[in-house]
């Protein structure tokens, strides 16, 4: 992105932070957290109501365009100004600039999609790029920048509780029988559980025994004493990591594994839909096997006997069962450097933009179809006992909850403090290194005061990175988006009270303590 601003591109941040992008800004839209439907709203009604959408292209490609007009009407900028934060006329003038542009490019992260309403505020953007036709050509579209390293490569591979490899949908029979056949076994016929949804069917009863590989929901999940709770009342837990996470220490068995980017052989898919190789480069550690040496021994075990199959003889099973990967063998990977999917056969390129068929005329395959969204505020509510918003992030040297990062120093890392604007802590009185008590609805923590001036008035940001430090989801709400299970961990309301200092002799080397709700 710099690099496009430093050839002119025109860059717009929206963020309720003013963050490091923003700074390379053109434009900093610093929104109140939770209003992003109510601004894209009224960007697309600013845009029909001065003829800029692209007719054409909606004629064409889209569906649903009329009651979506008539959706995003009520939506002014008077309404989007005061409902956003964002002043009218800077509305304008994004809406106007991406309407305009020759190409233009949508990019969000986990500010969007950490939401209880996160499928919502993506549709809202998606409908953006429909309204302007800025999909599917070079240069444009919509862009999700993923939070980890083949996030994307999960997903394709059924990572998702209602769909199998290549996004084939397990309740679709016939795209079920193909795989019933290759495996010799009857699948489920309905949606499993999202993560979300395990832990509300723990709380239920229905869920007994949790296989966790690479991940840490005890302290990455949202209302943590609620997940501790719930996870420590299975009955059977096994964790397999490359690395004994505060999960896998609660857990009845744990696998350690070996590292997949470098200590095993496979493939990673980028945000791009890129597919590469991934090589072997080093042996793991004594006593960490590979997943695929581990799943299989696992499954013979339990009656069924897979072999040992290679990495290559596993992805040639994905090609015959995925028609989107069916053309990327690992010889034409190393060749070509990787493939975009979808890539149908052996002498397809793979696709480089997945929309272009929109362009088509007439187009080819199913409209896009345009989404009635309408703005829903944080279900976490601001009143005169919580009246400060806690949004949530990272920092550029740490990775979510501090697993993989916290093992090795950095010059750049400091301690975890909550991070308040000057003004609130002039209206607060409190000092920079001053130790406070935070509060939600849930639970409370301690820490020390940092002031930044990138924080508006009333908005206050912590990381969950430092979990010995200050345990930032001890905090944030459970409440989820339906659609994809995701918690609003960038809407917590909390309050700030002062700590009576405490004998030096007692703080020395003290973690950071966490408190019951009063």
């Amino acid at each position: 992105m710099l690099k496009g601003v430093r050839r002119g591109a025109k860059l717009y941040v929206v963020d309720p932070r003013r963050t490091s992008s923003a700074r390379w800004a053109d434009v900093w839209l610093g929104l109140d957290v939770g209003s992003d439907i109510a601004l894209a709203n009224a960007i697309a009604r600013e845009i029909i109501a001065s003829g800029l959408e692209n007719r054409a292209f909606i004629e064409n490609a889209t569906s649903a365009f009329e009651p979506y007009r008539e959706a995003v009407e009520p939506y002014t900028l008077e309404y989007a100004e005061k409902v956003t934060g964002v002043p009218a006329d800077v509305i304008r003038q994004l809406a106007h600039s991406y309407a305009r542009a020759d190409r233009a490019q949508l990019c969000w992260t986990l500010g969007i999609t950490e939401h209880h309403n996160a499928v919502d505020n993506v549709l809202a953007l998606i409908n953006l790029a429909l309204l302007t036709g800025h999909v599917g050509r070079y240069g444009s579209g919509l862009n999700p920048l993923r939070g980890q390293n083949n996030v994307q490569g999960g997903g394709d591979m059924g990572a998702l509780p209602d769909r199998l490899p290549g996004f084939q949908h397990v309740e679709n029979e016939a795209l079920r029988a193909k795989f019933e056949k290759e495996w010799n076994f009857k699948i489920p016929p309905k949606s499993g559980w999202h993560l979300s949804g395990m832990f509300d069917a723990m709380e239920r009863g229905d869920f007994h025994a949790l296989y966790v590989i690479g991940e840490n929901p005890l302290q990455s999940e949202a209302d943590q004493l609620r997940s501790e709770r719930l996870l420590k009342g299975l009955e059977f837990l096994v964790v397999q990591d490359i690395l004994l996470t505060p999960t896998g220490e609660l857990a009845h068995v744990v696998l350690p594994a070996a590292a997949g980017w470098c200590e095993t052989e496979g493939t990673v898919t980028s945000s791009e839909r890129r597919v590469q190789r991934v090589r072997k480069a080093l042996d793991p550690p004594p006593g960490a096997r590979n997943d695929l040496d581990i799943l299989s021994d696992l499954a013979r075990y339990l009656g069924r006997d897979w072999g040992h199959p290679t990495a290559e003889q596993i992805w040639n099973e994905v090609r015959g069962l995925s028609p989107m990967h069916a053309g990327m063998s690992y010889a034409r990977l190393e060749a070509l450097g990787g493939i975009q999917w979808p890539c149908y056969d052996e002498s397809h390129p793979g696709e480089l933009f997945l929309h272009g068929r929109l362009w088509q005329r007439p187009a080819v395959g199913p409209r896009a179809q345009f989404s009635v969204v309408e703005h829903d505020p944080p279900v976490d509510v601001l009143d005169e006992d919580y009246p400060i918003r806690l949004t949530t992030g990272r920092r550029l040297d740490s990775f979510n909850t501090g697993v993989q990062t916290s093992r090795y120093s950095s010059p750049m890392r400091e301690r975890e403090r909550i991070e308040l604007s000057p003004e609130d802590g002039e209206r607060y009185g409190l000092m920079a290194g001053e130790r406070v008590r935070v509060s939600s609805r849930r639970g409370s923590i301690e820490a020390n005061v940092r002031f930044d001036t990138s924080l508006r008035p009333g908005l206050a940001f912590l990381t969950i990175h430092f979990q010995d430090q200050v345990a930032t989801n001890r905090l944030t709400i459970d409440a989820t988006d339906p659609k994809s299970g995701t918690a609003e961990f960038k809407a917590t309301a909390i309050r700030i009270d002062k700590v009576k200092a405490r004998p030096a002799a007692k703080m020395a080397g003290a973690r950071e303590q966490v408190l019951p709700t009063r």
